[in-house]
């Protein structure tokens, strides 16, 4: 392993992990913009150019700020107790979330059958196909999500929207 990944293996899972410990909203969406920023760079330590300056425009660019709009829009305000949910309610939720997840990782670790085949020969892409595929046969995925995005954003910025209701004592 190389420096370069040890660090960026670090920044990705340290902002990942600490996003998911913060109690405060901002500041693990931020924390989210981070570690997203980390797979970005991974991808260019890979070698995969495209792939890391779409991750940087989508998910560092668009979809943190849809994420942060959307979390500063729809606070209401602090709860003091999280869906009534005790913190040892929400630590075993946790732990049997967890184990769930990694269960389903060892079962596809273990499954993956260990033969090793030698890949045929690698297809060179440009930007230019890959540009061309993406407004030729796939742009209906794309419009679709830009809507959805949109739809989400707007329906955040609806059920923030609080409603002017008056009192009997407003009309006297």
């Amino acid at each position: 392993m190389t420096l370069a990944l040890i660090l960026l293996s670090v920044l990705i899972l340290g902002s990942a992990i600490v996003a998911l410990s913060l109690r405060n909203l901002i500041h693990s969406a931020l924390l989210l913009v981070a570690c997203w920023a980390g797979i970005a760079a991974f991808y260019l330590w890979a070698g995969a150019e495209f792939v890391a300056f779409a991750q940087g425009l989508v998910y560092v660019g668009a979809i943190s700020m849809v994420v942060l709009f959307a979390v500063l829009l729809t606070r209401q305000g602090t709860a003091s107790e999280p869906l009534g949910f005790a913190s040892w309610q929400r630590f075993i939720l946790a732990l049997v979330a967890g184990g769930g997840v990694a269960g389903i990782l060892v079962g596809a670790v273990l499954g993956t059958p260990l033969t090793v085949t030698t890949p045929g020969p690698v297809p060179v892409l440009t930007v230019k196909q890959i540009g061309a595929q993406l407004m030729g046969p796939h742009v209906v995925a794309l419009l679709v999500v830009g809507i959805l995005l949109t739809v989400s954003l707007l329906g955040a910025v609806v059920l923030a929207a609080e409603e002017n209701v008056k009192s009997p004592e407003d009309e006297v």
